[in-house]
């Protein structure tokens, strides 16, 4: 849905923030929680460790939609993707990403039958990066009010997919 270069854009912007929220609907109503990223690089795939026994798995079974944010407001980062989202139980990649942080959630280890992975495959997003200060965001703020008839220029906007 967008090109390496831009992958490696997105990755750049999430890959120090780790946590982000996942919405899933639960029924009728969307529900988020946080999920900790487990990879090295981003190709287009997002992966998160997870228990089988999970309700968010149940969630995503009944609707693969999902929806993940990033944010970091000390940089002025945020990042929203949304794709499918599907359970596996895939040996390799348990093995690949299993590290001393994900160990303290699962203390039966990576060989319970409850540890599973959450892939979810980015079809669509957008992001925003401010461009200047919290000062220089203030000011366009208040420019913009006094201006009538503008808005803040607060940095980069950009909708990719979809």
């Amino acid at each position: 849905m967008s090109s390496p270069e831009h992958k490696q854009k997105i990755w750049k912007m999430i890959k120090d923030i780790k946590v982000g929220m996942l919405v899933t609907l639960d029924g009728e109503m969307p529900r988020a929680r946080p999920m900790h990223l487990v990879q090295d690089a981003y190709d287009g795939t997002l992966w998160f460790f997870t228990r089988r026994s999970a309700e968010k798995v149940t969630e995503t079974e009944q609707d693969h939609d999902v929806c993940l944010s990033f944010s970091d407001q000390e940089e002025g980062v945020y990042v929203s993707l949304s794709g499918k989202a599907n359970l596996t139980d895939n040996r390799e990649l348990i093995d690949r990403y299993w590290n001393p942080f994900i160990a303290a959630w699962f203390p039966e280890g990576k060989d319970d039958p409850d540890v599973a992975l959450l892939e979810v495959k980015v079809q669509m997003g957008e992001h925003w990066k401010a461009k200047e200060s919290k000062a220089f965001q203030l000011y366009e703020v208040a420019k913009a009010n006094v201006k009538k008839g503008t808005t803040p220029d607060l940095g980069e906007n950009e909708k990719f997919g979809g």
